[in-house]
């Protein structure tokens, strides 16, 4: 199955923005602009490859790839957009990539809704882009009238079929330079398609954007914490699946899924903190499309509905409750798994371990319990 990519350009210097750092690395609300935009991004869907394009000798992106879980790769970029695009298009020709999302670094308030749409778009078209109309009056600058409903304000992400776009850019004279993607993907004969823009993506430029975004980062919200719990019994043969990790002990979890109960444990108490129910009732396990699934598919689901809610997962806690299998061989890799479905940095994320000193069940060695707690931060 081919892969999706995202490119983030971050080597422009951000001049107009009046700071001594480049506007993509200025913290705003506890993070660098960038970090924010990566996460937004990150949320809203799954990119199997992330290219950062940054301008040459360029430390402070090391920052923001150490706090991150997610696996980012940088190329240098060139004098002009166009130039740092084609870098970052030609970072991905190793790889075996159906489609590129190309978004400014600039941008963090790029919205689920809006990924998926573009996304959607990519079904039926070569090229895909948000669009705003027009709603002020326009004159030239010598005070003639101009036709407003002529005209669209563009924004990215502008998404496409990678190998379409990159023949392109391949074919661009030297020296071309573009406005934006789309504006190379019309020269070249690519099909388009103009999705509903949002006023909320506007790209940080100014100083007085940074007002804004900060604005925006800090609206009242009040943190809700879930808790979850699961218990699965032990059966003999297969591979355990615990935490989105495959382990092989000669013997497994006995469920109407893969009965990972850390999973299982993590997406009740994302479901607790939303209020919206619990497991059973979004997963029924009388429902035979269920059998055997991956949970981690049931935690995909509980994070989309993060998203919809316009909330944002800031820390989950998992204690597992076992004689067996030892935990800390598998920790940091259970760890790894679990940022990375719910696009946590590895600090957000805790697991440990536990016992209950040979009694009950679990001191039989009949199966295991897992308990989790997920803390959120909901907008008002």
């Amino acid at each position: 199955m081919a892969d999706t990519a995202l490119i983030l350009v971050a080597a422009g210097r951000g001049t107009r923005a009046q700071q001594d750092v480049p506007k993509q690395y200025r913290v705003i609300a506890g993070k660098t602009v960038l970090q924010h935009t990566l996460e937004s991004c990150a949320k809203a869907l799954v990119f199997n490859k992330i290219i950062f394009v940054i301008s040459e000798n360029d430390e402070l992106v090391s920052d923001v790839i150490t706090r991150s879980s997610i696996d980012i790769r940088c190329t240098t970029g060139g004098a002009s957009r166009t130039d740092s695009v084609r870098a970052g298009l030609q970072a991905l020709r190793e790889y075996d990539i159906e489609h590129v999302f190309i978004h400014d670094a600039a941008r963090p308030f790029v919205s689920s809704g809006l990924l998926q749409q573009l996304s959607e778009a990519l079904d039926t078209h070569d090229a895909a882009a948000p669009a705003l109309p027009v709603t002020d009056a326009l004159k030239t600058k010598s005070g003639e009238a101009f036709d407003r409903t002529t005209v669209l304000r563009m924004q990215t992400p502008q998404a496409f079929h990678y190998d379409k776009i990159m023949a392109a850019f391949d074919a661009l004279p030297a020296g071309h330079q573009a406005a934006d993607d789309i504006a190379i993907a019309k020269t070249h004969g690519l099909s388009l398609k103009f999705v509903e823009g949002e006023e909320r993506n506007f790209k940080i430029t100014y100083p007085g954007d940074f007002e804004r975004a900060e604005h925006m980062l800090q609206t009242d919200n009040y943190m809700a914490v879930g808790q979850g719990f699961d218990v699965h019994q032990f059966e003999a043969g297969g591979t355990m699946m615990l935490c989105g990790i495959a382990i092989d002990c000669g013997y497994r979890l006995k469920g109407h899924s893969d009965a990972d109960a850390g999973l299982h444990a993590l997406t009740d108490a994302i479901f607790g903190a939303l209020g919206l129910g619990d497991i059973g009732d979004h997963f029924p396990p009388t429902d035979d499309a269920h059998k055997d699934q991956d949970s981690a598919e049931f935690l995909s689901y509980a994070i989309d509905k993060i998203s919809e809610r316009g909330a944002e997962l800031q820390h989950v806690d998992l204690t597992l409750i076992c004689e067996q299998p030892k935990i800390k061989p598998h920790r940091a890799a259970m760890r790894g798994r679990i940022a990375q479905l719910c696009a946590l940095p590895l600090e957000r994320v805790s697991i440990k371990a536990t016992t209950t000193e040979a009694l009950g069940f679990t001191g039989r060695k009949e199966g295991l319990a897992a308990q989790a707690i997920a803390t959120l931060k909901i907008p008002q």
